[in-house]
């Protein structure tokens, strides 16, 4: 299975869902989509649906943790929902929870970036 990337943005927030598996093929590719979309939107935040991501390694880590420093320095915060439970182990062994907000979906997201 590969990966499926949908995107929008609310004001200053782009909004990603990602479907499938996000692994070493599909890593690069995403990446690239991420900074090419934060370039031509001019959004500052970052919202990271993952309920429907069904697998993720450390590759996948390394883009969301690319990401969380790109929007650190535009100022901007970065929150993951929805979170799988395979994916979300994966984030509290890693640490990644230490740095990036997690929040049960898109709205309570939304809300805290004071967009909702």
């Amino acid at each position: 299975m590969s990966l499926e990337v949908k995107m929008n943005v609310k004001n200053d927030v782009l909004c990603v869902r990602l479907v499938g598996e996000l692994d070493h093929h599909e890593a690069d590719t995403l990446r690239e989509t991420l900074v090419a979309k934060f370039a031509e939107s001019g959004t500052k935040h970052l919202i990271l649906n993952l309920e429907a991501l069904s697998f993720m390694d450390s590759s996948g880590l390394g883009v969301i943790l690319g990401r969380y420093k790109q929007v650190q320095k535009l100022g901007g915060q970065v929150y993951v929902c929805a979170i799988s439970k395979p994916v979300q182990r994966l984030f509290e062994m890693s640490g990644m929870f230490k740095i990036i907000a997690v929040a049960e979906n898109e709205n309570v997201c939304l809300e805290a970036l004071g967009v909702a």
